[in-house]
């Protein structure tokens, strides 16, 4: 068993911790699961959702952000997680299974949807998910209708209170600077 090296990185969300590995566990992503029935096609993420504490696990190419609920405390939650990861990554075991690959794989390929929604797409993955996931979170593109651009925040964005003026100040700014159709930018 090789045991990975994870260290711990607070984010701008209280309700979120990042566990930052050296080494890529997800090629393509990130795999948000927002509830324990949510995580059936990740390994890795179901047996997450089994530490006390743990309402959202979030992976990313490198990392894993989990959002701590109501139970349990931020310790007996940190050491959970830090004992399943070292465990199951140790292991090798899958992080997703190959049918959650294969559906990321198809909605890739339909939701190619041409001009505008390609500039979004693109400033996205170049300038701003990178920036995101420094804190741990993702922004991914859900629609653009009649000059609202619709994103969906995941990880640490996700009920982060930072999240709005990230969104707006920043976000929306650079959007509609470089694409005048944009009139907003949503969260959903």
């Amino acid at each position: 068993m090789n045991t990975p090296n994870i260290s711990l990185e607070f984010t701008p969300n209280p309700n979120t911790l990042k566990y930052v590995l050296e080494e890529t566990i997800l090629e393509k992503g990130p795999a948000n699961f927002a509830t324990r029935e949510s995580a059936t096609k990740s390994p890795l993420a179901t047996r997450l959702f089994e530490v006390l504490g743990v309402a959202g696990v979030m992976i990313g190419r490198n990392f894993v952000t989990i959002t701590k609920g109501s139970d349990g405390d931020w310790e007996s939650l940190n050491r959970g997680v830090m004992d399943v990861m070292k465990d199951h990554l140790g292991k090798g075991l899958p992080v997703v299974d190959a049918d959650y690959v294969a559906a990321h794989d198809a909605a890739a390929s339909a939701s190619a949807g041409g001009g505008i929604e390609d500039k979004i797409r693109e400033i996205l993955d170049r300038e701003i998910r990178p920036a995101v996931a420094m804190d741990g979170g993702d922004i991914t593109f859900d629609r653009f209708e009649a000059g609202v651009v619709y994103l969906q925040m995941q990880g640490s964005c996700s009920g982060c209170p930072s999240s709005t003026a990230t969104l707006k100040q920043g976000i929306e700014t650079r959007l509609k600077s470089a694409i005048p159709e944009i009139q907003e930018v949503v969260s959903v």
